[in-house]
């Protein structure tokens, strides 16, 4: 299933895209795509129905992000043998977990906000895992049947706050907009194999990155094992796990955002965005 939300910023609505591309509105069977609403059995339930037999939503509404009321968001550093080679970092032992703001959370075709005195806003496509039953010490072995799908997410960096000012990469992740996610949550059955998926984006129609998640230094599965071993992961969690080479970081020079950009990207079955980049404004 390709499953997504809809709707004013706040009030999305839960849907279900149809074999015609067709949003089919899921606001009777379960309230949003969050929580407990992405578990197994939930997501049991909604595979059973008919889409032909769910209103069909009318217009071209806007698209939010495709998982709502997340509680963690998680990301990991460096998780690309060819990423880590372009930025000079040895290729690390463990996985390098950091926490972005739940509540930079963004559609995929919102504008994302260039902070306050940014010099080196940077973009990042990257592989997000949506947790659907979750838990504590998970195998490896079963922690693919705990994830509820996979999406697309621009881990959006500002590689100045991240580095450079002092105490943990957090300060350049989690700034207003900086995580666009959608515009699919694609359920695991229609993924033949994660870890051989086609990723990439551009700027202004150039194409910076190209790559696959064939070069995960850390899988899919064995992210959500290791991370399990440090925190409850909980329904609805996210995990964005890392990205391939042609940031602007790896420009010689760099190349970083300044507003007036617009920025495409996508992964192999999970869908496209779009966002341009825009001077901050606060809400």
């Amino acid at each position: 299933m390709k499953l997504l939300r809809y709707g004013a910023f706040g009030q999305e609505k839960p849907a279900l895209l149809d074999a015609k591309g067709g949003l089919r509105d899921l606001s009777s069977v379960i309230p949003d795509l969050a929580g407990k609403t992405l578990g197994s059995a939930s997501l049991a339930k909604l595979k059973a129905l008919d889409p032909e037999s769910l209103p069909l939503v009318q217009g071209s509404p806007r698209i939010g992000a495709c998982v709502g009321d997340v509680h963690n968001f998680i990301a990991v550093g460096l998780n690309f043998a060819d990423h880590a080679a372009e930025t000079g970092a040895a290729i690390p032992k463990e996985p390098i977990l950091f926490n972005k703001a739940p509540n930079c959370i963004v559609g995929p075709y919102d504008d994302v906000m260039i902070p306050k005195a940014s010099v080196k806003t940077d973009w990042e496509v990257e592989l997000a895992i949506v947790i659907g039953d979750g838990g504590s010490y998970i195998d490896e072995k079963d922690a693919m049947a705990a994830i509820a799908g996979f999406c697309v997410c621009n881990d959006v960096s500002e590689r100045e706050f991240q580095a450079e000012r002092g105490g943990q990469w957090a300060k350049g992740k989690g700034c207003p907009t900086f995580g666009p996610l959608g515009p699919w949550l694609v359920t695991p059955d229609e993924i033949t194999e994660v870890q051989n998926l086609g990723m990439w984006l551009e700027v202004d129609g150039e194409r910076v990155q190209n790559g696959s998640t064939k070069t995960m230094i850390f899988g899919a599965a064995y992210l959500v094992h290791y991370i399990s071993q440090f925190m409850r992961l909980d329904a609805g969690d996210v995990i964005t796990t890392g990205t391939p080479p042609g940031v602007g970081l790896g420009f010689k020079p760099p190349r970083f955002l300044k507003g007036g950009e617009v920025v495409t990207l996508g992964i192999d079955g999970l869908g496209t965005q779009k966002q341009n980049f825009v001077p901050f404004k606060a809400a």
